[in-house]
């Protein structure tokens, strides 16, 4: 059994609600959680909100942090777990957002940058990784990222 399968039944075991708004990982996330059978129980709102004026509008990320730091920020990522939470209530909340290229990317946001938020109980923790690789690969390496650190918190 994938390693992610053991933590979502494990999630479904403890009643341990979660949601998730990605942004470069574009869903890949929210469709791992989907794939373990009696995950309806626990798993919430999977989002997609790729856009600046998503975050905006759903997540309710002021315009004015999105223009002063940048969507790929850990002032972004902290803002989106945080609403998130405020929408949900759901016990874990994730966010993404990151440059999956192939452009796109700066001399101080390079190509794999991703900002990745987890809020669990009272707690909010905010990871910056450079993944190496491709766009798929990137999506990859975080999705699987969020999900061990999620193991480490349950």
């Amino acid at each position: 059994m994938f390693l992610y399968k053991k933590i979502i039944k494990t999630l479904i075991k403890k009643n341990i609600s979660i949601a998730v708004a990605e942004s470069c990982t574009g869903g890949k996330i929210s469709y791992l959680i989907s794939t373990v059978p009696g995950v309806s129980k626990i798993f919430d709102v999977g989002l997609v909100t790729y856009s600046n004026n998503s975050k905006f509008k759903i997540l309710k990320v002021p315009m004015s942090i999105i223009n002063k730091h940048g969507a790929v920020s850990e002032k972004v990522s902290r803002l989106m777990v945080k609403n998130l939470y405020s929408i949900t209530k759901s016990k874990i909340c994730i966010s993404t957002t990151g440059i999956a290229g192939p452009t796109g990317n700066t001399k101080y946001k390079p190509l794999g940058l991703i900002y990745i938020g987890i809020k669990y109980k009272s707690k909010i923790k905010i990871y910056k990784k450079i993944f190496k690789g491709n766009r798929s690969m990137f999506q990859k390496k975080a999705s699987e990222f969020c999900l061990q650190e999620i193991k480490k918190l349950i």
